[in-house]
């Protein structure tokens, strides 16, 4: 299992438009990916689960990738969440 704390930078947080790229980009890979939240968690692999978090721009959130292809899996992730400046 790999994990990353990432701050969302996202003036509106994990919004609809984030969370379908999210959730697009995680469908393409077999590692179970999950993120918490506060109490929470969130499949990264459904849309309504990501949006249910209600994660605000500023939040951090700790993303998990479980599987044989979490490393891959984690840096697609991260780098939706994290773009290059």
């Amino acid at each position: 299992m790999k994990n990353k704390k990432i701050v969302i930078n996202n003036p509106t947080g994990l919004d609809l438009d984030l969370a379908g790229v999210i959730c697009k980009k995680a469908v393409q890979y077999k590692s179970l990916i999950t993120f918490t939240y506060r109490d929470g968690s969130a499949n990264a692999k459904s849309v309504l689960s990501v949006l249910g978090s209600c994660v605000r721009g500023g939040d951090e959130i700790e993303l998990f990738c479980d599987g044989v292809d979490e490393d891959e899996a984690l840096a697609a992730i991260t780098s939706i969440l994290e773009p290059e400046k």
